[in-house]
């Protein structure tokens, strides 16, 4: 599966939601309960939450960043995502590298490297 990209996006494998996550899975899903549907959706792979702008994504960083997080890693003296990435879905992709991510442009989507992309998870409409 994939997920929908919109203006900027806020990505996160669930598998290490299961593992960092204050209660896991189940407990992200409760807090963001009145969000999905919204600027929240995932897939059985990624989890997606999104802003309209740097101050709010920023925003959402720190918080995941002080939950636990690892959200960046340096590569060859360059800061890379790790536990979570910004993706501008309008704009271009991820906003530093992040090598577990794919995209497919045709259906400005975003899939975990290494699965198929298939249906595509995005806001009820």
């Amino acid at each position: 599966m994939a997920i929908a990209t919109e203006f900027i996006d806020f990505i996160v494998p669930i598998h290490i939601i299961r593992d960092k996550y204050p209660g896991g899975w189940e407990q992200c899903l409760r807090d963001h309960e009145h969000l999905i549907g919204g600027r929240v959706w995932y897939d059985q792979y990624l989890f997606r939450n999104g802003a309209m702008n740097p101050r709010d994504i920023s925003s959402l960083v720190e918080s995941w960043q002080e939950m636990g997080f690892e959200c960046y890693r340096e590569e060859d003296s360059k800061k890379c995502w790790q536990d979570v990435c910004v993706y501008e879905g309008m704009f271009g992709g991820p906003t530093m590298k992040c090598d577990w991510l794919e995209s497919d442009k045709r259906t400005r989507s975003v899939f975990l490297k290494g699965t198929e992309t298939g249906e595509v998870a995005g806001m009820l409409r």
